[in-house]
């Protein structure tokens, strides 16, 4: 059975295995009696600088340890983790921590100007994870307090991460996941891949605000193993390090695996230790599934999930990854859905049900399914159009897709985001600083197809009568303006757009050239 929350789950495994390694970064381990002694300082001192119940504390670094720390202290006064991706520009974060209200924000170094420049009127505290800047460091201030519970009944229901995902609208929505969601997630996943116990070692450089990163850190925490965690997705420190610590899973995004196995001395690795690799964001192509299998010699298990369903919820293990076989057409499937999950695929326009090989719109109901967004109720109903209820609710994905013979199969996407290298990239977003451009009269994003990242971002331009501009000038501006990740890539200028006769862009047409030949619309 699940544990009750995050408490009662590190509790239990700091009285089994208290000098165990649970956590290990290139600076230090801890065992789990360090992580619970850790997790109990923190929640004093977070009571001391004043942040109570529900109230959020972010992170802002690249440091996944630091930030689970901070995710399980908070939990001891039942206040909520809010992880920031470091990848956004300076008024981008601000507009996180001041929509999630944060207290307390805790950055690298390396991020402390724009953690400065970002943080909210109400923001009491600010620390450091590293040396280098003028704040106070993230161990001592916890240090400073004693390792004391303090005696918070935690809701199982009740949130404990917030995550935020872009929407259709441009604005990100805070995804928010209870306690009861990733010690669900920690028990399924977790079996569904393996692992399970001491004997068993997880690498994760995935980044603290990918719901794969910081819950990653939480499933090995649950399931009494170990988490070897890099701040940076590092090809060459990856393949020693699997040696090193005897790694024996990982969860990598596909353009991570083709990362490793294109690196100049991989096959003189020792990857003895390795039980299974997992992946997820985009499927892997059989070229580099053949080489990597070749190279790392362990079964491969492809995971679909989305930050709302806290992770994984289907499943395509490794016998189904059988490109030169009978199987071969399961590569192309997303998987089976896991033991507690339903789902159904459903006419978007009508909401009725459809038969199975038809595609329309994947609903899915999961006890992992989010408690809502934050603060943001009409998209919380949007999500949940049938309500919430005791197995979750069904939540609409915004996937499109079908099943046969059990098996999902993800055709394209309803909501237009774009997948790029493991990143949601919603296009709305990307178009509002788009159509920023003094030059642009009309503009659109779109996904295209690209042999590293699965989907690359592209802008389709039609710039004003008179006006000047190259594609460098398109992509530096943007820049400028949000996320480089979020950038086009390539832009394509027009002389006008495909609309609808009520002026409703027309993104399939615009998609469908790139597409072509290709049995997906996606990555």
């Amino acid at each position: 059975m699940p544990d009750r929350d995050l408490n009662a789950m590190l509790d239990r495994q700091a009285r089994q295995q208290p000098q165990a390694v649970a956590f290990r970064d290139p600076q230090r381990s801890w065992t789990f009696e360090q992580v619970q002694q850790a997790s109990l300082r923190i929640g004093q001192g977070l009571r001391a600088a004043g942040i109570g119940p529900g109230e959020r504390v972010a992170c802002l670094t690249r440091h996944v340890v630091e930030c689970t720390l901070l995710t399980l202290g908070a939990a001891r006064i039942g206040a909520v983790c809010m992880p920031v991706n470091w990848r956004l520009a300076p008024n981008e974060v601000a507009y996180i921590l001041a929509n999630g209200h944060a207290r307390f924000l805790m950055t690298d170094a390396l991020f402390a100007d724009t953690a400065r420049q970002a943080a909210p009127p109400g923001l009491l505290t600010m620390v450091a994870t590293d040396e280098g800047s003028t704040l106070t460091g993230f161990g001592d201030w916890y240090g400073a307090y004693p390792a004391l519970d303090a005696g918070v009944e935690t809701d199982p229901d009740a949130t404990a991460l917030q995550l935020y995902s872009s929407g259709t609208t441009g604005q990100p929505k805070g995804v928010e996941i209870s306690h009861r969601n990733i010690t669900i997630n920690t028990e399924q996943t977790g079996s569904e891949i393996g692992f399970d116990g001491p004997a068993h070692v997880m690498f994760n450089a995935l980044p603290p605000f990918h719901i794969a990163g910081v819950g990653l850190t939480l499933l090995t925490l649950g399931r009494g193993g170990q988490s070897v965690c890099m701040p940076e997705f590092d090809p060459p420190r990856i393949i020693e390090g699997i040696a090193q610590h005897r790694i024996t899973h990982l969860f990598l995004v596909p353009a991570m695996i083709l990362a490793l196995i294109s690196t100049p001395g991989v096959a003189a690795g020792d990857y003895s230790s390795v039980q299974s690799i997992s992946y997820g964001a985009s499927p892997i192509s059989e070229s580099v599934l053949r080489e990597a299998t070749r190279v790392f010699g362990c079964g491969f298990t492809q995971l679909y999930g989305l930050t709302e369903t806290t992770g994984a919820i289907v499943y395509l293990p490794p016998e189904d990854h059988d490109p030169q076989g009978p199987k071969a057409h399961l590569m192309r499937a997303a998987g089976r859905a896991g033991r507690l999950v339903g789902l159904r695929i459903v006419d978007a326009n009508t909401g009725v049900d459809l038969p199975e090989g038809e595609v329309g719109e994947v609903w899915i109901r999961s006890p992992q399914n989010m408690r809502g967004y934050w603060d943001n109720p009409a998209a919380t109903e949007q999500a949940f159009p049938q309500g919430r209820d005791a197995q979750g609710g069904w939540f609409r994905s915004g996937d499109a897709g079908c099943l046969r013979e059990g098996y999902l199969y993800i055709r394209d996407r309803i909501k237009d985001m774009i997948i790029s290298g493991g990143e949601n990239i919603y296009p709305a977003e990307v178009e509002n600083t788009l159509m920023k451009h003094p030059a642009v009269a009309d503009g659109a994003i779109i996904g295209v197809p690209d042999d590293k990242w699965g989907e690359s971002v592209k802008a389709c331009v039609v710039l004003r009568p008179g006006a000047q501009a190259t594609e460098r000038d398109i992509i530096d501006f943007m820049r400028r303006e949000i996320a480089h990740y979020k950038c086009p890539k390539s832009v394509d200028f027009r002389t006008e757009l495909p609309r609808n006769p009520s002026g409703k862009l027309l993104k399939y047409v615009l998609r469908e050239p790139y597409w072509a030949g290709r049995d997906r619309a996606v990555g």
